[in-house]
């Protein structure tokens, strides 16, 4: 079995939980081992999971993104609860209203951007994922590959007179100010 057909059997497995709380998951659900778009790499607040709007997808899909820095089956299970939540009662509620609701009903605890699973969800997701087997994927560490974190960005400033170009820090514009340039023009931020 693949991730996604795994990922795929979650999903079915997953299904009577919403439609017993009257949040059925909707019929076209695709899920797949990928970055979130945003925040998948960061080491502080990293993105696990992201569900996105099916008018986002060409076939009118609902799109599921696990990230690929998970490999362990409950904890899978307990980010595809999350995700499974934003389809069922719409991506455009974000955290809040509808969403925050079924995610109490379904035993997603903490702060609604970062949910974990509570004891009663961790234990029924357990016997899930041991029905359905180790979890077919290896995690992915982008730290493992050598990726370098980028350090201090500099921006150009140029004068306004010559073109001259320099490079500073933000924190030394915020503190200092930017300076005169050599020709005796003024220096702006490009």
């Amino acid at each position: 079995m693949t991730r996604e057909e795994w990922l795929s059997s979650l999903v079915t497995a997953l299904r009577p939980m919403f439609s017993a709380l009257g949040e059925p998951v909707p019929e076209k659900v695709r899920v797949s081992c990928g970055w979130p778009s945003r925040g998948g790499l960061s080491a502080r607040n990293r993105a696990i999971g992201q569900a996105w709007s099916p008018l986002a997808s060409a076939d009118g899909t609902h799109e599921t993104f696990i990230s690929p820095y998970l490999d362990d089956a409950p904890t899978v299970a307990h980010v595809l609860v999350h995700e499974l939540a934003h389809h069922a009662v719409g991506v455009e509620c974000g955290h809040k209203g509808s969403f925050k609701r079924l995610a109490g009903k379904l035993g997603l605890v903490g702060k609604m951007t970062a949910t974990t699973a509570s004891p009663e969800l961790a234990a029924r997701l357990n016997v899930l994922t041991d029905a359905l087997g180790p979890y077919p994927h290896a995690k992915v560490d982008a730290k493992l590959a050598g990726r370098k974190k980028q350090g201090t960005r500099m921006l150009k400033v140029t004068c306004s007179e010559c073109a001259a170009i320099v490079r500073m820090t933000a924190t030394t514009i915020e503190s200092a100010g930017l300076p005169t340039c050599g020709c005796g023009g003024a220096m702006a931020q490009a």
